[in-house]
């Protein structure tokens, strides 16, 4: 017989679906044609106008009953007579959620029931030549769940339904603290495959020997390829390998082509030279990195829309933001091969969990079965990534464990877990593991967070740390993050609002709803408790008002406030080797999955809120930091009343290159209410891939106090770090808080100017007294790509914001003390 060459097209034309025994929207028996394909039951809906747009106003919960229904897809393709009479063809399916039944021409050919899970199923006895039909009926994840639940047991969780723990499907799509409530995704993707295996593996024209498993194994010669760098730190040499399967006669049977890079990645847990506890830390090609990054969700909670385009603009905001590595979180999805790809191409290096997140998963037969097989296809999908430097067993469950007190013995390494009542410790510990060493070399941890080391995860000095202790837990002020510092923090967070405009789409021009507590806005908000916790964080820093535009102003500003200090306190624990006390923080999180107040950066429609450009300017290459604190002495020790309270000044430096930088470090500082300025200047050498120690002082202009009737003065310090041309590598205002005590001067006196540029497409701001958090915007519906906000600006630093699509157009400008309500 001769040879047959393998062949795969997509099944993805002609699809219809319909509600399976029909309702109000869509009648029994009635079959709509999919506008595209791969889709889900919401966006076919919307698009044929016959359900609400669940992401404005209250209009979720019309739509709740999608996800408690039953669907079926179908189509029909040919097949040609030689494709028929193939020694083998197969379907496969690349997704399909969650649980469906599959028939070929009548007969039941698959049962899935595992989201993450891709399937190839033989049908050589089931394919005809010609006309086939494929029919796909999806059963409620809700319900199936449910059902399995009462089969077992009901587990403890945070978020979600709790019957989430049995069905592997996005976690997030039970609801979470930033998304909607239950809006499962009915969908699926299809392609055929026909071949005939026949014939040996040709790699490159050299015959390799192929063993009994199929595995070829072969080497490259040793300095050929560049190395694969995260970006800031060289380039990202990507190569394509094509491996081609052929005959004795050498005709090609099937090829495969994919793309590769080579990079060395560590993960680092040595002994400090002076603190308790290890490093973690990421270490490429020999190089340890600092990680500025940030966790990632599923960008839609519908994911059929997500393009290539729609990641590579998400991604690239991440590195037009300084930021290095993203973490995909386990409540949600393994990413599409776009994502990883893109990832690759620029430099991103990606923190990936296993798809659990918050609960007491159970570890019974099938369910261990079916977690095998998808975390196997999801390592031997993403191991050839080079951006894919660490995979972590689940999101959050050994906290999830420790706070129900669940049998959780850390030095219990040998015990079989499933007895207990964490289970899921075998999945974690035994199974994905396993999986990880025999398919990939790529450094397994067993959660995010977790210690090791016999530590629980709220341990400072190992591992990962999730930092809720601003927002959530004891409700920290944001000033502590120095001493909440861990060696590594992979969580950490603020609510803010988001663009005004995005709030008005929600709203969809519904007026009466335009204030903070209303009914709408609560709705958009999933988070619990989220008004007390707003609000204690606004009332303990700013005056503020709550007309709706102001309360957008100062939480936005509170956010941004928040998270710049902690990556500027974090990234001075990077001191060098073997003094790396915090190796990375990852902010929680980027991305919002629809439109909605919560904890991301950039809003749904990809609109950054100024915290972005906070976290920007404090992962530039080189930035200088500063605190100042309170020194309380007493001469008497037998006396409270006599005491001494000193300022004290602390400045350093950062710079994430590998080679040290010579500069100038220049201090200046003003009296907020009087002429009184003081600058000094100092050359500098900043250490390399490193943070410096500068200065240590008194607060220049701050009289000691001996009274707490004592008013200070609004000292306002401005450092910048300048090359040998003068320009700026980076600066940083330091101003007295909580911001609500300072007196701001009268918006008159503060010779604030906006000045266009002649292109209409840069701002240049330029004032005669000091002022704190600007935020540039204009009138209307059209927004502008800003390239700077939540600025501090001060006499004799004027700075030029670039914009693009700003169009000459006047711009608005608000800074606290502007005397807006």
């Amino acid at each position: 017989m001769p040879s047959v060459t393998a062949t795969s097209r997509p099944v993805n034309e002609g699809w219809k679906f319909t509600h399976v025994g029909g309702g109000e929207v869509v009648k029994k028996d009635e079959w709509i044609s999919v506008k595209k394909f791969p889709t889900t039951v919401h966006v076919e809906l919307l698009e044929e106008k016959r359900i609400p747009d669940p992401f404005i106003g209250l209009n979720e919960w019309d739509v709740q009953w999608i996800g408690e229904a039953e669907w079926s897809f179908k189509t029909e393709f040919s097949v040609a007579d030689e494709e028929a009479s193939a020694s083998n063809a197969d379907l496969v399916f690349d997704g399909l959620d969650t649980f469906a039944t599959v028939l070929l021409n009548g007969k039941e050919i698959l049962q899935a029931n595992n989201q993450f899970v891709a399937h190839r199923v033989p049908v050589k006895d089931t394919l005809k030549s010609g006309t086939n039909e494929l029919v796909i009926n999806f059963a409620s994840a809700f319900r199936q769940g449910r059902e399995i639940e009462k089969q077992h047991e009901k587990l403890h969780l945070w978020n979600g339904d709790s019957s989430r723990l049995h069905v592997r499907k996005a976690q997030y799509n039970y609801g979470w603290d930033w998304g909607e409530l239950p809006l499962p995704i009915t969908s699926a993707k299809a392609s055929v495959t026909i071949k005939k295996p026949n014939g040996n593996v040709l790699i490159g024209g050299t015959n390799i020997p192929v063993t009994d498993s199929g595995v070829a194994k072969f080497k490259l010669s040793r300095g050929v390829y560049d190395a694969w760098y995260p970006v800031g730190y060289g380039g990202q040499p990507i190569h394509a390998v094509e491996i081609e399967i052929a005959d004795e006669q050498q005709n090609v049977l099937d090829s495969k082509s994919q793309k590769i890079a080579f990079r060395r990645a560590r993960v680092v847990q040595d002994e400090l030279i002076d603190q308790e506890g290890r490093t973690f830390l990421f270490e490429i090609n020999n190089v340890r990195i600092f990680c500025g990054g940030s966790n990632w969700i599923p960008a839609d909670s519908f994911l059929t829309t997500m393009t290539p385009d729609r990641y590579r603009a998400w991604l690239r905001l991440l590195v037009n933001g300084n930021q290095n590595m993203i973490r995909v979180w386990g409540g949600g999805v393994y990413e599409a091969d776009a994502f990883y790809d893109i990832c690759d191409e620029l430099g991103i290096l990606v923190w990936q969990d296993f798809m659990f997140g918050c609960g007491q998963y159970p570890a019974y037969d099938s369910f261990l079965k079916s977690v095998e097989i998808e975390a196997e296809q999801n390592v031997k999908r993403l191991r050839h990534h080079p951006s894919v430097v660490i995979l972590a067993g689940n999101n959050e469950d050994y906290q999830v464990a420790e706070s129900y007190k669940l049998d959780l013995d850390y030095s219990d390494e040998t015990s079989d877990f499933r007895k207990t009542n964490f289970p899921a410790r075998h999945i974690y510990e035994r199974l994905l593991p396993s999986v990880v060493e025999k398919f990939s070399n790529i450094h397994y941890h067993r959660s995010s967070p977790y210690s090791g080391f016999g530590k629980p995860t709220t341990d400072k000095t190992y591992g990962d740390l999730h930092q809720w202790n601003v927002w959530h837990g004891s409700q920290e002020p944001w000033h502590n993050w120095d001493i909440l510092a861990g060696r590594f923090v992979s969580e950490f967070g603020m609510e803010g609002y988001p663009n005004i405009r995005t709030v008005d789409y929600w709203l969809g021009g519904n007026k009466e709803e335009r204030y903070p507590q209303s009914r709408t806005m609560n709705n958009h908000n999933k988070a619990d408790g989220f008004e007390r916790r707003l609000e204690l964080y606004l009332v303990e820093n700013f005056k503020h008002s709550f007309e709706i535009e102001s309360y957008v102003y100062y939480t936005q500003i509170m956010q941004a406030e928040t998270l710049a200090s902690a990556y500027r306190l974090w990234r001075r624990n990077w001191k060098g080797k073997g003094r790396e006390y915090t190796a990375g923080a990852l902010v929680w999180q980027i991305n919002d999955c629809w439109p909605v107040t919560s904890w991301a950066i950039v809003d749904y429609f990809l609109r950054p809120k100024p915290a972005y450009f906070t976290i920007k300017r404090e992962l530039k290459p080189f930035t200088v930091g500063m605190t100042r604190k309170e020194k309380k002495t007493f001469p008497d020790e037998l006396s409270a009343a006599v005491f001494t309270i000193e300022t004290v000044l602390e400045v350093w430096g950062t710079n994430s290159t590998l080679s040290e930088k010579q500069a100038t470090l220049e201090v200046t500082s003003f009296d907020l209410h009087s002429d009184w300025t003081d600058t000094w200047t100092k050359n500098i050498v900043l250490a390399p891939n490193s943070s410096t120690e500068l200065f240590k002082g008194d607060l220049p202009g701050q009289p000691k106090r001996t009274k707490l009737s004592e008013i200070p003065k609004t000292i306002i310090v401005s450092a910048r770090l300048l090359d040998k041309s003068g320009k700026v590598l980076g600066r940083y205002s330091n101003w007295p808080e909580p911001f609500k005590y300072i007196t701001f001067p009268d918006v008159k006196e503060l010779g604030l100017k906006a000045q266009i540029g002649s292109n209409g497409e840069s701002v240049q701001l330029s004032t005669a007294k000091p002022i704190k958090g600007i935020i540039l915007d204009v009138e209307g519906e059209e927004d502008v790509v800003w390239g700077d906000q939540a600025i501090d600006l001060v006499p004799g630093d004027p700075q030029v914001i670039t914009t693009v699509g700003l169009k000459g157009r006047e711009v608005k400008v608000r800074f606290l003390g502007d005397g807006t309500a």
